[in-house]
């Protein structure tokens, strides 16, 4: 299994955890969810996100998913988020998950932190706890942690600890973070590859600003793919003309509370999952949402027939 690095670039798909209506985790479909992603462009995946469930599942629950991400992945990195209220279990979470042949994890910042200063002595925590060889991916999404990161702390963090290779862009708006954070590298400072969440929704406008790729989670996940290849070569039109096409579903998406149903519904109407079922709380879609994103979907076929 390859580590990620400051040069790692593509589409990672955040993975969902699939369950049976009985709410066990469905391992049959983990496997064939997990094949979908890389038949679909994946250049890897992460697992054990906020997307993924990770905080309804125990601990021996998020091992298992891991492990057999990263063993039905065959060799393509896979990230997995190890975020805990702990450090200890964070830390446990890691070993385990880096000796399995995970290729980075990912952490983000407890809520308790309120000043740049609680920030970097917790990422310096975290480096310590986990080891200076393990690769992470710092998470910054103020709208989910209620964690405001500044570019300036961002960078004291990058600089002091070769470790963190990857940042997990999803500020909003975070754009100029982005440019910043390449203008800091332009200017001498290391770099750093950039991979953005937020369900794509500004993905086009992050890779001309400078990010490497995506790392977030869609129902049609060559979508991002294919915006992220046609930016890096310059295509910066054809990228818009293809993401526009998918743009209503992924706004859809967005919706706070019924995302993930969203999402799942989209998967297992693609044959990816057997089931969108949720661990509760969870709210599954009503007729009328099911009506909707059914409408957006063949809508966007017959949009994707006129731009590609």
């Amino acid at each position: 299994m390859s580590l990620i690095s400051n040069q790692t670039k593509g589409v990672f798909v955040i993975g969902v955890t699939p369950f049976n209506d009985d709410m066990s985790i469905d391992v049959e479909s983990l496997d064939r969810v997990i094949d979908f992603y890389y038949e679909k462009g994946a250049d890897g995946l992460t697992v054990l996100g906020m997307m993924g469930e990770a905080p309804k599942l125990t601990q021996n629950e998020a091992l298992a998913v891991a492990r057999q991400s990263i063993r039905r992945s065959a060799g393509k990195p896979v990230v997995v988020g190890v975020s805990a209220p702990g450090l200890a279990a964070l830390g446990e979470l890691t070993k385990s998950v880096m000796d399995a042949g995970a290729a980075g994890v990912m952490v983000a910042p407890p809520s308790t932190l309120k000043t740049d200063e609680q920030i970097i002595a917790y990422y310096q925590n975290v480096v310590a706890t986990v080891g200076d060889d393990v690769p992470l991916v710092l998470q910054d999404f103020p709208l989910s942690t209620n964690v405001t990161i500044s570019t300036k702390t961002l960078g004291a963090i990058i600089e002091a600890h070769q470790s963190i290779v990857m940042l997990k862009h999803e500020d909003w708006p975070g754009l100029q973070k982005i440019t910043e954070l390449r203008q800091a590298e332009d200017s001498g400072r290391r770099r750093i590859s950039i991979l953005c969440g937020n369900g794509g929704v500004f993905l086009p406008e992050e890779m001309n600003r400078g990010a490497d790729g995506a790392m977030t989670g869609f129902g049609f996940p060559e979508m991002m793919v294919d915006v992220c290849r046609l930016s890096a070569k310059g295509d910066v039109e054809k990228a818009m003309d293809v993401f526009e096409a998918y743009l209503p579903l992924v706004r859809y998406e967005q919706q706070p509370g019924i995302g993930l149903a969203v999402r799942k519904y989209v998967l297992a109407s693609r044959g990816a999952i057997a089931h969108a079922t949720q661990r509760r709380p969870g709210a599954a879609l009503n007729a009328a949402a099911i009506a909707e994103v059914n409408a957006m979907i063949a809508r966007q076929a017959r949009k994707l027939e006129q731009v590609t």
